[in-house]
C-alpha cells in the first residue's frame, strides 16, 4: 500500500486580473522506504506540490480540487491544529535554506529537545539524548558537546546536517526534501545525499526529494517525476527515464546532461523558457519548445499515457501517434 497518494491536485491563486493555475491535475504515490524524485525547470511546480502536501501553501494560494492521502487518511482538508500535530510528527520537511530553518536565538538542542518532547511521549532528559543520537547518526562531530551549540556556531554543510536531524526527529513516516544540497559544496552535497538514502531505506521513510539536479536523481531515487508548467509531464522508474526519456521535453533535459563515458560536440538544448502562469499555451503546455510538435499539440492537452517503461503525458505515445 503507498503511504502518499496525491490524486489530481489542483492548487490555484487568486488574483485581481483573474485565477493562475500553479498545479493542474498532478496525481502520485510513493511507497514506504521509497524515493521519489522530483525534477523540472525553475517554476515548474516542483516546491509547490511539496508545500500542498505539508499544508504549507503561502495565501492567497489555496488547493482548489483533488486529494492528498496520507496512509489512507485525507489530509489536506485538515483544520490548521490537526495539520500542525501531522507535520513534523508524520510529515518532515527538509528546505534549501538551514538558516531559514532553524531559530538563531536558540541552540540547536532546544530545538530538537523541543521538536521531540512535542511529538513523541517522552521527557526532556530522554528526548536530549535522542537528539544527541540523532545528530550523530546525522555525522555531526563531537555531538554531545555541540548540542548546545547556536546555528551560527555550525558551517553551512553542518547546519544542513542539524536540519536533516530535525526533520527525522520525531521520526515521520514521510520527508517532503525541497532541494536539501543546493547550498552545500559536492563532496557535502554527496555525504548528505547517501545519508537520506540510507535513512530512507532503514527507517522504511518515504521520500519526496525535490531537486535540479539530475545526477542526485540518479544516485538517489528509485522514481522520478519530471514536472512542466504545473503538470507532470513523465513519471517513471528512475534507470529508465535517465536512459529513455520519452517525453521531448524529459529528452532535452537528460541531453543537456553530460556523459561521463564518451566526448559529445555539444549538448542538447532546450529553446524558449518555461511560460508565465498567466501565459500558459493552449494545449500541450511544451508545445512552443517541442521540436515534435504536431497540430493536435496546440489545440489539445494529453494526460498521462504509456510509453514503454515509463508514462508521459505526450501524443506520441496515443493510439496513432502523429498520424
Amino acid at each position: 500500500m503507498s503511504l502518499l497518494q496525491v490524486k489530481n491536485l489542483r492548487v490555484e491563486f487568486p488574483t485581481r486580473r483573474g485565477t493562475l493555475v500553479a498545479l493542474d491535475d498532478v496525481s502520485f504515490e510513493i511507497a514506504p522506504g521509497e524515493v521519489l524524485g522530483v525534477v523540472g525547470e525553475s517554476g515548474a511546480g516542483k516546491s509547490m506540490t511539496g508545500a500542498a502536501i505539508i499544508g504549507l501553501l503561502e495565501p492567497p494560494g489555496r488547493i482548489a480540487s483533488g486529494q492528498v492521502l496520507l496512509e489512507g487518511r485525507r489530509i489536506d482538508n485538515l483544520p490548521y491544529e490537526k495539520m500542525r500535530r501531522i507535520r513534523g510528527r508524520e510529515i518532515g520537511a527538509i528546505f534549501q535554506d538551514p538558516l531559514t530553518t532553524l531559530n538563531p536565538l536558540y541552540t540547536i538542542g532546544r530545538q530538537l529537545v523541543e521538536t521531540i518532547t512535542t511529538h513523541l511521549p517522552v521527557g526532556p532528559g530522554e528526548a536530549r539524548e535522542k537528539a544527541i543520537g540523532w545528530l550523530e547518526l546525522v555525522g555531526i562531530p563531537a555531538a554531545r558537546e555541540r548540542i548546545d551549540s547556536y546555528p551560527h556556531e555550525f558551517s553551512g554543510g553542518m547546519r544542513q546536517r542539524v536540519v536533516i536531524a530535525l526533520a527525522l526527529c520525531a521520526e515521520p513516516k514521510l520527508i517532503v526534501a525541497d532541494e536539501p544540497t543546493t547550498a552545500l559544496d559536492v563532496s557535502i552535497q554527496a555525504q548528505v545525499i547517501a545519508m537520506l538514502k540510507t535513512l530512507a531505506r532503514e527507517k522504511g521513510t518515504a521520500m519526496m526529494l525535490v531537486t535540479h539536479d539530475m545526477g542526485v536523481i540518479a544516485e538517489t531515487a528509485d522514481r522520478v517525476a519530471v514536472m512542466y508548467a504545473g503538470r507532470i509531464s513523465e513519471i517513471g522508474p528512475v534507470r529508465e527515464l535517465v536512459r529513455h526519456a520519452r517525453h521531448p521535453y524529459s529528452q532535452g533535459l537528460m541531453g543537456s546532461i553530460p556523459p561521463l563515458d564518451r566526448r559529445v560536440e555539444r549538448l542538447t538544448q532546450i529553446d524558449g523558457a518555461m511560460p508565465r502562469l498567466s501565459a500558459i499555451p493552449r494545449g500541450c503546455a511544451f508545445n512552443p519548445r517541442c521540436p515534435k510538435v504536431f497540430d493536435r499539440c496546440l489545440v489539445e492537452r494529453p494526460e498521462l499515457l504509456d510509453a514503454g517503461t515509463t508514462r508521459a503525458s505526450c501524443w506520441l505515445y496515443a493510439e496513432g501517434g502523429a498520424a
